[in-house]
């Protein structure tokens, strides 16, 4: 109890004297006012983009669904959209979200990307990142924990009373430990009113109504920045300790803060991406296009690959055209020409997402050398805001197009005569629109999001470890001049 007794009286005379200094509750202040801010603009976001999001995908179905009678090939290529609405924990980590779109149209025969992003429609300033709660709690928190921390112990070695606190039976374990609770106490002044307002919204958001799932994702969220919050605070008190004046102990944290979140970021995605070099847009669908050609034109009566079907369909029927087949051959047809388009646009997929996941291996490899790239990723992961969570819409997206051309193609089969009857078109009732359910966007579970995310999370617990054997190891070889 002793000992515990010492450490708080050292982090207690810490945070007294630390809003001594007028900057530095001016800083404070200033931090705490753009939390607010991130609050209400995430909350803001959130809002615009669901109700925006929810509008038109409630109108696009409502078009799909008062289309007249027509021809199902028809409705196919009429389309549909599919949108993909924000998670309540995106209202404190954007993510990549303002950079990839909400939005896919989805028509027969063609794979689209989404559209409508944030971004197309901004300046170039929003390549500079927006101001959520998570880029304050993970960017500047931790520089105002520098500008806490930077002369903890260097200051009282430089005026002398370092010595005379270790000679009154103060050791330096001590001393560690009480010094980073007095700059955590000066955090958690913003960090914890900050945590209060983001469970306040987030409860609201789910009308108070939360799934195990997400209260699982929620409480991650909020235990992984408190650990990452702690992490900076020992990192400042170590180097002040390390440090013969409190000038050089500020210059070598900021070196620190300025590669952990401005450098090695920037840097490990050139080089993941000059290393693993992706095709362009168009080089990407020219390929699709040329192997689609090779396997066969759809909508070429005298393509070979289609020829040959068509010879063997009259083969097993016995009969010596297709318009005497019992089904609608057209139909038949499309629904073939769709299943090998989509093979084909999936297989290059495939090695496409390949190439970026090798890119995305060598980002997250570096968190082991960068504690707020881990916990970046990690916050991405747990709001559905990553790269991960937009590659699920865009293969949710592309199953329910798939699944809207092969049911349009099935109408087609079952209802249309292969027959042209003069003065009758060849129609279906409107009735059958409704048969395609709506497209509803699934977002990924706790589950999977710890398995996309195990190296950021193993990279923190070792950043953890390696403080508390550096804490350990300084508390023994430390001096106080």
């Amino acid at each position: 109890m002793k000992l515990l007794h010492a450490e708080f009286l050292i982090a207690k005379q810490l945070r007294h004297s630390v809003f001594k200094n007028k900057a530095i509750f001016i800083i404070t202040l200033f931090i705490g006012i753009l939390l607010l801010y991130a609050a209400f603009s995430g909350w803001d976001n959130y809002k615009n983009q669901n109700e925006t999001s929810e509008k038109y995908q409630h109108e696009s179905r409502e078009d799909w669904l008062k289309n007249p009678d027509k021809n199902p090939h028809r409705m196919a290529h009429y389309g549909n959209f599919a949108f993909r609405k924000s998670t309540s924990l995106s209202v404190f980590e954007f993510g990549m979200e303002p950079f990839f779109g909400n939005a896919i149209f989805l028509e027969a025969h063609k794979q689209n990307t989404a559209n409508f992003s944030e971004a197309g429609f901004s300046s170039s300033m929003l390549r500079f990142g927006e101001i959520s709660i998570a880029m304050v709690l993970q960017v500047l928190l931790p520089l105002l924990i520098f500008f806490l921390g930077f002369n903890s112990i260097s200051y009282e070695r430089e005026n002398g009373t370092l010595k005379i606190l270790l000679t009154q039976g103060i050791n330096w374990k001590q001393l560690l430990f009480g010094k980073i609770l007095g700059v955590a106490s000066v955090i958690m002044l913003l960090f914890v009113p900050t945590i209060l307002i983001l469970v306040t919204i987030w409860l609201f958001l789910q009308n108070f109504s939360v799934t195990a799932d997400d209260m699982i994702k929620m409480v991650l969220f909020i235990l992984f920045h408190f650990i990452y919050l702690i992490f900076f605070c020992a990192i400042a008190v170590l180097v002040s300790a390390v440090s013969k004046t409190s000038k050089n102990a500020l210059v070598l944290l900021i070196g620190i803060w300025l590669i952990f979140t401005i450098v090695l970021p920037r840097t490990t995605q050139a080089v993941g991406a000059y290393i693993y070099e992706s095709p362009s847009k168009i080089q990407f669908n020219s390929d699709i296009e040329k192997d689609i050609l090779k396997e066969g034109d759809s909508h070429n009566p005298n393509d070979p690959h289609y020829k040959a079907i068509k010879d063997s369909l009259l083969r097993t029927y016995k009969v010596d055209s297709v318009q005497k087949l019992p089904f609608n051959y057209s139909g038949y047809i499309m629904t073939e020409g769709e299943k090998i388009s989509s093979k084909i646009y999936n297989e290059h997929l495939k090695e496409l997402l390949k190439i970026y996941s090798k890119q995305n291996s060598f980002s997250k490899a570096v968190s082991f050398l960068n504690p707020y790239i881990a916990m970046k990723n990690l916050s991405m992961g747990l709001s559905n805001t990553d790269y991960e969570s937009y590659i699920d819409f865009q293969k949710q997206a592309e199953d329910y197009r798939y699944k809207m051309a092969q049911k349009m193609n099935g109408l087609q089969i079952k209802y249309i005569s292969n027959k042209k009857m003069p003065g009758k078109p060849s129609i279906i009732g409107k009735e059958h629109w409704s048969d395609l359910e709506e497209f509803h966007y699934e977002t990924k579970g706790i589950g999977t999001v710890l398995k996309n995310e195990i190296v950021s999370v193993i990279s923190i617990i070792l950043w953890i470890m390696l403080l508390l054997i550096l804490i350990k190891i300084a508390a023994k070889k430390l001096k106080a001049i």
